[in-house]
C-alpha cells in the first residue's frame, strides 16, 4: 500500500464518518490527508496528523477524533494496526504483504513511479542561464544550468506545464563591442579597448570569415554589422553545443533584439503608461517602481532617446505574460540581488501579483578547485573544460546536492574518484549493483514472473528499504514545490545506503550450501521484485537530476 493509497483511504473514511454522523465537518470538501513516514520506525510504517488538523472544525478533542478514524482505518485491508499517539497523531502499521506489495507497484509503474499531479494547473515560464552571447559558458553559469534543468524536470514530473527559456542578450552596446572584437580578430588585430579579448573570439572570427570571405573588403559599418550578427550566431551555436553536452535543453531561445525590432519596447511603455505607472522627468521616461517597493524609480528611455536594459526587462516580462505564462520564474546569478525588487515591481506595474506571478531566485557563487585548475585558460573556468575534466554526471549531481542559496566549493579531483566517499559514484554504484543482481539472477533462472509473495519480505532491511521506496513520490512533490532538487539527491543517497545494507543481508540469487546450489524459492523471486523496484527508483531519481543510471561501473 502506497502513501497515496493510504491518503485516499483516509479521505474516504472521513467522508463515511461524516455521513454516519460520527463527525461534523460542515459542507467543505474533505481533502486527502497528508501521510508521512514517522521519524521513529518503531511508531509504524506511516503517520498522519489529520485529527489535529480537523479537530477545531469538527469541534472535538483531537484524540477523540483520531479514535474515530482509527476504528475505521483498522478495518481497511492491508492495515495491521493503528495507534493514537500524543495529542492525536495516527501511527499506521501495514501488514507485511501490503507493505511488500509496493515492490510490484513500482516495477509495474516503471518510469512513471514518483511522478504525480501535485503541481497540475500551473503554467510556468522558467528562465535560467541567459548568458550574454559574447563568450563561452563558464563556472558562473554552471550552477543554474544544472539546477534550472532539474527544476524543469521536477515541475514536469509533478504535472506543471513548464517551458524552459533562454533569454539571449543580443542587443545594445555590448554586442557592438563584441562585433568590433570579432572584426578586429578577423583582421589579425587586438580587440579595441573595452572589447572582448578571450581566445574564443578568434575562433568566432575564423567562422565568420569562412561564412563571409568578403568581410574584410566591405565598408566599415557593414563589416561591423556582419561581424556582430554572425559572431553572435556562431557563439550561440557553441553555447548550445556545450549545453547539449551537459544535458540541458531549452524549449525557447528568446532574442532581446526582437523586442526592439518588433516594437515590443514601445508597446510595453504605452501599456504601462495606460496603467498610470509612467512618469517623465529631465527628458527621460521612468517607471514608478517605488510604488511597489523598489528602492528607486527606474529609467526606461534615457534623455537621449535610447532605451535602457530595464526597458527590455519590462517588455520581456509583458511578452511572457502575453504568451500565457501565469508564473514567471527567474533564476539569476549571485550578482543580481538588485533585480529582485525591480522585477517584482515590473510585475506589479503590469497588473500581476508579485507574490504569485513572479519568483526570483538568486544562486550563490560556486568554485571548483583541484589539480587541473592550473591548466584553465587564464583565470576563467569554462563549462567545456569542466565536462572534459570531471564529466557531466559528477558535476550535475554535485551541484544538485546543495541549496542554490549557499556558497559552494568543490574539489574536482574528489568528484572524479570512484569510491563510496563520492556521492554520485555511491548512488550510481547502487543502480549498477541492482542491475548486476538482475543479470546474475537471470543466469541462475530466477524470474520475477514466476512468483510474487510480498508476505515473505519480513527481514528488517526489507522493511527499511520498502519504507524509503514508498517515500519517493512525496520527496519529488516537495522538491518540485520548493524548487529544491537537493532533496532528491539526498534521498537517493539514503536509498542507496539502505539498498547496500539489504544487499549485504539478503540474497536474491540462490546460494551454495554444503557444495550444492540452493533450490530457487519464491523468496528469491520476490526479492528480485524488490531489487528491481530499487533499481527503478534510483533511475527515476537520477533522471530528475539529469544524471545517468549506468548498468555497469
Amino acid at each position: 500500500m502506497t502513501p497515496e493509497e493510504l491518503s485516499v483511504a483516509l479521505r474516504g473514511i472521513l467522508t463515511e464518518a461524516v455521513d454516519a454522523g460520527e463527525l461534523s465537518l460542515g459542507t467543505s470538501m474533505i481533502e486527502a490527508p497528508r501521510v508521512e513516514r514517522p521519524k521513529n520506525r518503531d511508531h509504524g510504517d506511516w503517520s498522519t496528523n489529520v485529527a489535529l488538523q480537523l479537530a477545531k472544525k469538527a469541534g472535538m478533542n483531537p484524540r477523540d477524533l483520531a479514535a474515530v478514524v482509527a476504528g475505521r482505518l483498522t478495518a481497511i485491508e492491508g492495515v495491521a494496526a493503528v495507534d493514537v499517539a500524543g495529542p492525536g497523531f495516527l501511527n499506521i502499521t501495514l501488514e507485511a504483504a501490503s507493505a511488500g506489495g509496493l515492490a510490484r507497484t513500482i516495477v509495474e509503474a516503471g518510469r512513471e513511479f514518483g511522478r504525480g499531479r501535485s503541481e497540475a494547473g500551473r503554467v510556468v515560464n522558467l528562465e535560467f542561464i541567459s548568458a550574454n552571447p559574447t563568450g563561452p559558458l563558464h563556472i558562473g553559469h554552471t550552477r543554474w544550468a544544472a539546477l534550472g534543468d532539474s527544476m524543469r524536470r521536477l515541475l514536469d514530473a509533478t504535472g506543471a506545464q513548464v517551458t524552459s527559456e533562454y533569454y539571449i542578450n543580443d542587443a545594445g552596446a555590448q554586442m557592438d563591442k563584441y562585433g568590433a572584437s570579432v572584426l578586429a580578430r578577423a583582421r589579425g588585430q587586438e580587440p579595441p579597448e573595452g572589447g572582448y579579448p578571450g581566445p574564443d573570439v578568434a575562433l568566432r572570427a575564423a567562422e565568420v570569415l569562412a561564412a563571409r570571405p568578403d568581410l574584410l573588403d566591405l565598408p566599415e559599418d557593414e563589416a561591423l554589422e556582419i561581424a556582430r550578427d554572425l559572431g553572435c550566431t556562431a557563439q550561440l551555436a557553441a553555447i548550445r553545443s556545450t549545453l547539449d553536452g551537459f544535458g540541458v535543453h531549452f524549449d525557447v531561445w528568446f532574442s532581446e533584439r526582437t523586442l526592439h525590432e518588433g516594437g515590443a519596447v514601445e508597446k510595453a511603455i504605452a501599456r504601462l503608461r495606460e496603467q498610470g505607472h509612467i512618469v517623465e522627468s529631465d527628458g527621460a521616461i521612468w517607471l514608478r517602481t517605488t510604488t511597489f517597493g523598489d528602492d528607486k524609480d527606474r529609467v526606461l528611455i534615457r534623455a537621449n532617446g535610447e532605451p535602457t536594459y530595464f526597458a527590455s526587462d519590462a517588455a520581456y516580462y509583458l511578452s511572457k505574460k502575453d504568451r500565457g505564462f501565469t508564473e514567471k520564474i527567474y533564476l539569476l546569478g549571485a550578482d543580481h540581488h538588485g533585480y529582485i525588487g525591480r522585477l517584482k515591481a515590473i510585475a506589479a506595474c503590469a497588473g500581476d501579483d508579485p507574490d504569485v506571478n513572479i519568483e526570483v531566485r538568486i544562486g550563490q557563487l560556486v568554485d571548483i578547485g583541484g589539480e587541473r585548475m592550473g591548466k584553465r585558460r587564464g583565470n576563467a573556468l569554462y563549462l567545456d573544460d569542466l565536462l572534459e575534466w570531471i564529466g557531466t554526471d559528477a558535476i550535475r549531481y554535485s551541484l544538485a546536492r546543495y541549496p542554490a542559496d549557499s556558497p559552494l566549493s568543490l574539489d574536482g579531483e574528489e568528484l572524479r574518484k570512484r569510491s563510496n566517499d563520492n556521492p554520485v559514484f555511491y548512488v550510481q554504484y547502487a543502480h549498477a549493483r541492482a542491475a548486476g543482481v538482475a543479470r546474475l539472477a537471470a543466469e541462475d533462472g530466477v524470474r520475477r514472473e514466476d512468483a510474487f509473495d510480498p508476505s515473505l519480505l519480513t527481514h528488517p532491511t526489507e522493511a527499511a528499504l520498502l519504507a524509503i521506496l514508498g517515500d519517493f513520490p512525496r520527496v519529488v512533490a516537495q522538491a518540485a514545490h520548493l524548487y529544491e532538487p537537493h532533496r532528491v539527491a539526498r534521498y537517493l543517497e539514503g536509498l542507496a545506503a539502505r539498498f547496500h545494507k539489504w544487499y549485504d543481508e539478503c540474497r536474491v540469487r540462490p546460494g551454495v550450501v554444503d557444495g550444492r546450489l540452493e533450490e530457487t524459492t519464491d523468496l528469491h523471486r520476490t526479492r528480485l521484485w524488490l531489487n528491481d523496484a530499487t533499481r527503478q527508483v534510483l533511475a527515476n531519481g537520477l533522471d530528475l537530476l539529469g544524471v545517468s543510471a549506468p548498468e555497469r561501473l
